[in-house]
């Protein structure tokens, strides 16, 4: 199973396999053309309270990656996650993000849990 993360606005390349991009907003200044998504699966993206929670300075990341498993949790986002396994199964997927630090966000904590 080969699970990557790369930010949106690399280009994309060859080995990337199926990208989902795994922000609950569209990434400013890129096209859809260029991010060049496959799956756009919204139910695994941060809630919009979580999201500004953590933007906000008000936790650490290791709360942040707990609320986030719990979000996680719910059926609609643990069938994305048995999905998103399938497609991993099948070849490469890339977790693609706008997160400036993406080991340090949700699209590390699903790869994670993915993995």
């Amino acid at each position: 199973m080969s699970i990557r993360i790369r930010r949106v606005y690399e280009p994309p390349e060859p080995q990337d396999g199926v990208r989902l991009l795994v922000d609950r907003l569209w990434p400013r200044g890129v096209s859809k053309d260029a991010a060049r998504v496959d799956e756009w699966p919204k139910a695994l993206t941060p809630s919009t309270e979580l999201r500004r929670w953590y933007h906000a300075g008000e936790g650490s990341y290791e709360e942040f990656a707990r609320r986030y498993e719990a979000e996680l949790a719910v059926p609609e986002a643990a069938e994305l996650l048995e999905h998103v396994r399938e497609l991993a199964g099948k070849g490469p997927v890339t977790l693609v993000t706008a997160a400036k630090t993406p080991d340090e966000s949700h699209a590390a904590v699903l790869a994670r849990l993915l993995g």
